[in-house]
């Protein structure tokens, strides 16, 4: 009797083969089935429900709230006059080094310290003094800007 040209890890390839095709077949026939081709435009669509979640179904028109236009702002806050007299502060100048041109105020309300430069300052100033200023937000924290002695 002849031995069998095939040898036992032939096979197993072969095997391994015909596995492979078979489950490549299962997966197109899943994608196939799960395909969105020929679906209706409705069946596509998604909705965002009032607490941004997407969903399938579409919004109840009961539930809708109306808005007017006067309540919707786009772009910057305007600011109010009472806004504007809160910008101002009150403080103390703590320390300032006239020949660096630098120095720093206490808020009075908040107990901050406040970094200023003398661009900032609209008049001479000197430790110890009361001022008033306006702040803005620099790369370090707080400048102090519009710094004047305070008006009594």
């Amino acid at each position: 009797m002849g031995r069998s040209q095939e040898t036992y890890s032939k096979k197993e390839n072969e095997k391994k083969k015909i596995q492979k095709r078979k489950d490549k077949e299962e997966r197109r026939q899943e994608r196939k089935a799960n395909s969105n081709k020929g679906k209706s435009f409705e069946d596509m669509l998604a909705y965002v429900d009032e607490n941004g979640q997407l969903t399938s179904t579409p919004p109840d028109p009961s539930k809708r709230k109306e808005l007017s236009l006067e309540n919707i702002q786009l772009g910057a806050r305007i600011e109010t006059r009472a806004e504007a007299a809160e910008r101002f502060r009150t403080g103390m100048i703590v320390s300032f080094n006239d020949q660096k041109g630098y120095g720093f105020i206490r808020d009075l309300q908040s107990q901050d310290s406040v970094f200023f430069h003398v661009n900032g300052l609209l008049e001479e100033v000197k430790e110890g003094n009361k001022v008033t200023f306006e702040t803005e937000q620099g790369k370090k924290g707080l400048n102090a800007i519009r710094v004047q002695l305070k008006k009594d």
